[in-house]
């Protein structure tokens, strides 16, 4: 099993991001970080299919027309002027999704995933995915 956290803990978890840990709990034995050494991309890819039965979007690969782009700041004319890419999109439930493994585990990379999520437009929710 998972362990995970939802903030604030003065608040219900939303059912969405329940299902969303549930994806990730199914596929445990194929993601389990003390069995298998994997990078951040194989996770996404062994939970891709469940995630897009869920709704969401998921990165198809790092090239650009692979990417989420999720729009930040806006410029002249309402046009995009900066972005943050996601690992996976759920515009219906503003909730984006980000895979940590291995080095980015152990580099806190959540850490800039918590700053760029709060400053996404129209999003309300991370879930980050953290394994060493």
């Amino acid at each position: 099993m998972i362990n995970w956290h939802f903030f604030p803990k003065s608040a219900k978890t939303p059912n969405h991001l329940i299902k969303v840990v549930n994806v990730f709990n199914n596929q445990r034995s194929k993601i389990n970080s003390e069995i298998h050494t994997l990078d951040s991309n194989a996770v996404l890819e062994t939970v891709r299919n469940d995630l897009e039965e869920n709704g969401f979007l998921v990165e198809t690969s790092k090239k650009k027309e692979g990417k989420i782009i999720v729009p930040v700041l806006f410029g002249i004319n309402g046009q995009l002027d900066k972005y943050f890419e996601a690992d996976g999109l759920n515009k219906e439930y503003k909730t984006v999704i980000e895979v940590e493994a291995g080095r980015g585990y152990a580099n806190n990379q959540f850490l800039k995933d918590l700053f760029q999520a709060c400053v996404m437009h129209d999003i309300d929710y991370l879930y980050v995915f953290s394994e060493s």
